[in-house]
């Protein structure tokens, strides 16, 4: 350090500054030096350190977009599915029933069907009663599993059970099913009336 002191001050003009002087500039020197040694390494990680949170938002945004992505796509494979389980009306109930406990080698003694029922602007409720006597478990079980595995947006909605004395394995049940059907689209009645109404011109 004091020969490089010594350098500095030895090239500095002797005749302009006195030795005071000379010593002042030379630690002004010394003190810019050891600034721009330490600083710049402190500057240069200041900015890594910012460089490095962009990079990690900008991580974290693409990280949220594509989860929006995945979920935007979930909820439209859910409206798909929805789409294809209704494009195709489900079948009469009673007509259904009686085919499926055939199968079974069961025997639908009466049905009954009720009135369709509104849900909401898109659906409508279709619901019909049946009763079948002397069935065993078995079988009922497998006509039971014939309804869940149809494929119609169908639900068993009511289930009664009684055993018949003196019979083993002999039952007598109600069992309500329902079917819901999707209506047509408000835009597609009205566009189809506007359509008529231009025809009618």
């Amino acid at each position: 350090m004091a020969a490089f002191i010594s350098r500095i001050t030895s090239r500095l003009p002797p005749l302009q500054i006195n030795f005071r002087e000379r010593r002042g500039a030379s630690y002004a020197i010394i003190a810019a030096g050891a600034l721009l040694f330490f600083g710049i390494p402190v500057i240069i990680e200041t900015l890594l350190i910012a460089r490095r949170s962009e990079i990690s938002d900008l991580r974290a945004a693409i990280d949220s977009v594509q989860g929006a992505r995945a979920e935007v796509r979930e909820r439209q494979f859910r409206r798909d599915q929805i789409a294809m389980r209704y494009a195709k009306k489900a079948p009469l109930l009673a007509g259904f029933l009686q085919q499926a406990a055939r199968e079974q080698k069961m025997e639908v003694t009466d049905s009954a069907d009720h009135p369709d029922v509104p849900i909401g602007k898109k659906y409508v409720e279709r619901s019909s009663v049946v009763h079948l006597k002397k069935v065993g478990m078995y079988n009922l079980s497998k006509f039971m599993e014939t309804i869940e595995k149809s494929g119609e947006p169908l639900a068993i909605t009511a289930f009664s059970l009684r055993k018949r004395t003196g019979e083993p394995d002999s039952w007598d049940v109600e069992l309500g099913l329902s079917a819901y059907d999707r209506n047509e689209t408000p835009a597609s009645a009205s566009s189809a009336g506007s359509s008529g109404a231009k025809d009618n011109k």
